[in-house]
This record gives C-alpha cells, sequence and structure tokens, in this order.
C-alpha cells in the first residue's frame, strides 16, 4: 500500500526516496540496484540517503550511470547486457550474505 500510495500521491520517482526520508537513520545501509545506473527512482533515494549520512552502496552495470555518483561504493559490472549483469550481482550479493551469516551464526566453528 505504501508503494501505491507513493506512486499515486507523488510520483513513481519518489517511491523509494519518500520512505527513506521517513525511515532511514544516519548509519543505515542503502543498497540501490539499477543495470542502466539511471533508474531515477534509486537515484532520488541514494541521493536522500546521502543526505541522511546513510551509506550507499550501489549495484550498477554497464559504466554505472548517474547513480555512481550517489555512492560511496558502486559496484560496477562493466556490460551492456542486462541478464550477465543480473547474473553477476546475484553471485556478489549471494556472496556477501554468506559472508554475514558465517560472521553471526558460525560462532568460531
Amino acid at each position: 500500500s505504501t508503494l501505491t500510495a507513493i506512486a499515486n500521491d507523488y510520483d513513481f520517482n519518489e517511491i523509494f526516496s519518500k520512505q527513506i526520508q521517513a525511515l532511514g537513520k544516519q548509519n543505515d545501509v542503502f543498497i540501490g540496484i539499477s543495470t542502466s545506473g539511471n533508474s531515477q527512482n534509486i537515484i532520488n533515494a541514494a541521493e536522500v540517503s546521502r543526505q541522511k549520512g546513510i551509506y550507499t552502496i550501489g549495484f550498477l552495470g554497464k559504466d554505472g550511470g548517474k547513480l555512481k555518483d550517489y555512492c560511496d561504493l558502486p559496484i560496477i559490472i562493466p556490460s551492456n547486457s542486462t541478464p550477465r549483469i543480473q547474473e553477476c550481482h546475484e553471485l556478489i550479493m549471494h556472496t556477501i550474505c554468506e559472508i554475514v551469516e558465517k560472521a553471526i551464526y558460525d560462532n568460531g566453528q
């Protein structure tokens, strides 16, 4: 309902930034995903995140697009193939999740 309300009452390009404005706080982490790096709704969210002191990570493709300039950590897959970009993003995200899970749940074993 939040997504629909924001898109209807404001603009689709604000669907994430309005939520970050309302709920985000310093020391949170924002992860934006855009194969082109030019998705305006993700750029707006990253911009609001930076203004609020939220660390921004971008999973991007091609040359990183406009979004790379709003990311503290741009992870850019230098390809023009959307499926290849998404496959690489998925591999990196799963690897990060595995590392975090081991750090949290491994208990030194």
